[in-house]
């Protein structure tokens, strides 16, 4: 399938979602790409470790505030991103509009083996190797979002 757009959800959708969000900007500029969070109660900013790994890897947001995933969100040539598999059962169960078409448990769709931990509360370091694995897996969805181009 052929998507242009791409929505990361997870959790409040102040860490990894960013931080993916950024990584697959500067992998695939032309590709729209969002944040959203399962749990927002009120716009957030960007977690400050986050911030500190993206911009030392060059990688800088104007300005972000969280926003939740919504049933709009869920329109043709959008593919949802899920982190966990907790965040992607939430999704399903969640939104009439999800499915298993246009929702994506991150680490499936590339075929990794483990999910994307959130790094919350850990020291800077675990924010980096959070990084770094994205960086890894993000690198196999651009791959697989580019044969989507040329089926």
């Amino acid at each position: 399938m052929k998507y242009n757009r791409v929505i990361f959800a997870g959790g409040s959708g102040t860490i990894r979602e960013p931080m993916a969000v950024g990584i697959m900007k500067k992998l695939m500029p032309g590709l729209e790409c969002e944040a959203r969070g399962l749990v927002v109660l009120f716009p957030e900013p960007i977690n400050q470790k986050v911030e500190a790994v993206l911009a030392s890897h060059y990688i800088g947001f104007n300005t972000f505030e969280s926003k939740p995933l919504v049933e709009e969100d869920f329109v043709a040539g959008t593919l949802v991103v899920a982190m966990d598999k907790k965040d992607y059962n939430k999704i399903l169960d969640r939104f009439e509009a999800s499915a298993q078409e246009n929702v994506a448990l991150l680490s499936e769709y590339v075929e990794d083996e483990l999910d994307i931990l959130n790094p919350y509360g850990q020291r800077i370091q675990v924010y980096g190797l959070c990084y770094e694995t994205l960086l890894n897996t993000l690198t196999k969805l651009r791959e697989k979002i580019q044969e989507g181009y040329h089926e």
